[in-house]
């Protein structure tokens, strides 16, 4: 964990391989450390939390965001960095081929939706999806109306909510069941090829990827608390045995692990912290309901 003397901020996690990373900024110069399971990683949050910016410049008001953003950018940033994104639907003319993809996250937790075709499997990991395959690929708007029509015809959504993803992420079924979850949905996909899909769109064969090796799951206990936010003075520090997407699980002092969505650190900057310690609030994920103060 890098010292905030320096001027280094959080800027997350990433996933440009099958190893997570954290990245860090200090005005335009980047750097990342590479996460282990099984090794300690800690911090404590001082001062007040900055904006990020937008596409990789500095916020020009150097705003204060709140503590439980998970966005970590003042408005007009956030308003800068969604208007330049895939999803905004402001890049027609993209040249660029795309890929419709199926994800799991989890019992009843299925969705569709596009990648850029050379950044590979990244965004399955940014998302934590934890079993996948390809459907299709092609243009931009192909890939785009693809994603729509399936969206609507299977009844399933483009987006889930990381707090469901990670509520059920340490209770995770077989993985000849997260298979078969997969391929059911590329079944009934499949079936609509021919009613909306464009003919642009290129059908890619079933072949499930599951990523559970990958972001460490199912040798840590069940998940019970995840971090609300960060305050100043706030320490999180832990043993790293699982990520997936943005979220780090911390096994603790007591047992038990703690959930850290790496999205609530950036902008803050961070001290290192050594041992097992977590005094921050928390929510409970367990159905216990939320611990308020510093814990």
């Amino acid at each position: 964990m890098r010292e905030s003397g320096g001027g280094w901020r959080c800027a997350g996690v990433r996933w440009p391989g099958e190893v997570p990373e954290l990245g860090w900024r200090r005005g335009g110069d980047r750097r990342v450390s590479v996460l282990a399971y099984g090794a300690g990683l800690g911090f404590r949050a001082v001062g007040e939390r900055h904006c990020v910016g937008a596409r990789g410049n500095a916020c020009p008001l150097g705003a204060v965001v709140p503590g439980r953003s998970t966005g970590g950018r003042c408005a007009e940033c956030a308003r800068l960095d969604r208007a330049h994104s895939v999803a905004a639907d402001t890049m027609a003319d993209d040249p660029r081929t795309y890929r419709v993809y199926l994800a799991w996250f989890g019992p009843g937790m299925v969705k569709v939706g596009i990648t850029g075709e050379e950044r590979g499997a990244v965004r399955l990991r940014e998302q934590g999806a934890v079993a996948f395959s390809w459907l299709g690929r092609g243009p931009l708007m192909a890939a785009r109306r693809t994603e729509e029509v399936l969206r609507v015809a299977l009844g399933v959504p483009d987006r889930i909510p990381y707090a469901k993803k990670r509520a059920v992420r340490g209770q995770l079924p077989g993985a000849e069941e997260r298979a078969g979850a997969v391929a059911e949905l590329y079944a009934r996909a499949a079936a609509l090829e021919g009613r909306g899909w464009p003919e642009s769109l290129e059908r890619l064969p079933l072949e499930v990827v599951d990523q559970v090796s990958i972001f460490g799951l199912g040798h840590e206990s069940a998940l019970a608390r995840s971090v609300r936010e960060l305050v100043d003075g706030g320490v999180v520090a832990g043993r790293l045995v699982a990520a997936a997407g943005p979220d780090l699980h911390l096994a603790v002092a007591g047992g038990g692990v703690v959930v850290l969505d790496t999205r609530l650190i950036t902008g803050w900057d961070l001290a290192a912290e050594s041992g097992s310690d977590v005094r921050v609030p928390l929510i409970d994920i367990g159905g216990g309901g939320v611990q308020g103060g510093l814990f």
